[in-house]
């Protein structure tokens, strides 16, 4: 009997138990859609059939793409979720007619939005088996304003409407096509997801740096330049760079003048001793294991950016388009280590940002307790001066009376005085 095996990270099989195994099936609900694992449920599913399932946005009609298999019970996200039943001929009906339904739905749409004149494109469209929900995907440069649509298409379907905004990628991988090797767009076929690819990878690989020859139908860098990306960065720092000194198991020195990196080829150019010239040079191929160099370091960003565009400029591709790819290659980094960063830390970020705000509060609190109490302090002082100020005036009054009433005395004497007289 065989023994059951875990593949792991690194292609290596380990003995896994049965007891810590479950049976999984693989389903796809849209054509070009991502594979999403189910249990079986007990069901004798297998591959190609339909079923349905119950999902967040209700009751799917899906195809098995992967049959029963049993994986380890780490490597999945648990709950895993039953399938309810195998597809019958009566829900087969019922999902050829929701995309009739789908086709007549998307001109509507296309008709509402342009009646609008919304600056969108809508891609494709989708009902959800039961028919409760109906989603549109759409492109666009921006942030868009349907609402106006969205209740116009809810009148007419008496459905809930959702709209959902996709990339340039997304688009693609819904419309599907022809890729330049000739096959049909991985996207469109197999891939359940998009992986980051940058112009360092062509440079890598050695290809050619013109954006027409490395962008595949979305515009975009080619999926596949990334398949053989970690093969070349292992082959490439087992050779020399071109230029650089090496030398050959003779015991002589030369420099590097061609490699071949799949090969692990390296043609070197030595110094011709049986010829008179003193600048002539013979070529000698060896392996890269034949031969002693100096091991590749990676260059830094800056320095990758910089051999980037001296590649443009021997493409003949213009300064300002190196520089530009060049930039926006290393911004798109930028953000992506930069969100990875935000997630990582975003708990102690957004508490010490509480904490800033609670800090501000409190100054705010002491600016108005500081507020309040010079207020009462003015106003202290303006009633204390009130005070003083009528205490001041009794005081002159009274002074005022007292002289009064003394020059008031002596006139009378004098006028006494002179009446005597």
């Amino acid at each position: 009997m065989e023994e059951n095996k875990e593949i792991t990270n690194n292609n290596t099989e380990t003995p896994v138990s049965d007891n810590k195994k479950v049976t999984i099936i693989g389903i796809r609900f849209r054509q070009r859609g991502k594979v999403y694992y189910f249990s079986p449920a007990g069901l004798p599913v297998q591959t190609g059939d339909d079923v349905i399932v119950e999902t967040v946005r209700g009751m799917e009609l899906g195809h098995v793409v992967y049959g029963q298999r049993k994986v380890a019970e780490e490597s999945i996200v648990s709950p895993l979720k039953d399938i309810l039943r195998i597809a019958d001929k009566k829900d087969k009906e019922v999902f050829e007619n929701n995309l009739r339904k789908e086709k007549e739905a998307l001109a509507i749409c296309v008709e509402k939005c342009e009646k609008h004149g919304l600056e969108m494109k809508v891609v494709d469209c989708e009902y959800t088996f039961d028919g409760n929900k109906l989603l549109f995907y759409f492109t666009a440069d921006g942030r868009v304003d349907f609402r106006e649509l969205v209740k116009d298409l809810a009148a007419i379907f008496r459905t809930r409407i959702e709209l959902r905004q996709i990339g340039v990628r997304d688009e693609t991988k819904l419309l599907g096509g022809i890729g330049i090797c000739g096959r049909e767009l991985c996207c469109a076929t197999y891939l359940n997801g998009f992986m980051p690819v940058s112009v360092k990878m062509a440079k890598e690989q050695n290809l050619s740096l013109n954006p027409t020859k490395i962008s595949g139908s979305c515009g975009r860098l080619m999926c596949c330049l990334k398949y053989e990306q970690d093969t070349y960065e292992y082959l490439n720092a087992r050779l020399p760079r071109p230029g650089e000194k090496a030398l050959t198991p003779e015991g002589e020195e030369g420099d590097v003048v061609e490699i071949s990196v799949l090969k692990q080829k390296v043609k070197v150019a030595i110094k011709d001793t049986s010829s008179s010239d003193e600048d002539a040079k013979e070529i000698r191929e060896y392996d890269a294991d034949e031969l002693k160099f100096k091991k590749f370091v990676r260059p830094s960003d800056d320095d990758e950016d910089e051999e980037i565009a001296e590649a443009f400029a021997e493409e003949g591709i213009p300064v300002e388009e190196a520089a530009e790819a060049a930039a926006g290659e290393q911004e798109r980094n930028q953000k992506r280590n930069d969100h990875g960063k935000n997630r990582r830390e975003g708990g102690r970020h957004h508490g010490d940002r509480n904490r800033g705000e609670k800090n501000r509060g409190d100054e705010n609190r002491s600016d108005e307790n500081r507020g309040d109490d010079e207020n009462r302090s003015d106003d202290g002082n303006r009633e204390e001066g009130k005070h003083h100020g009528g205490h001041n005036r009794n005081r002159d009054r009274r002074r005022n009376r007292n002289r009064n009433r003394n020059h008031g005395g002596g006139n009378s004497e004098n006028a006494g005085g002179s009446d005597n007289k």
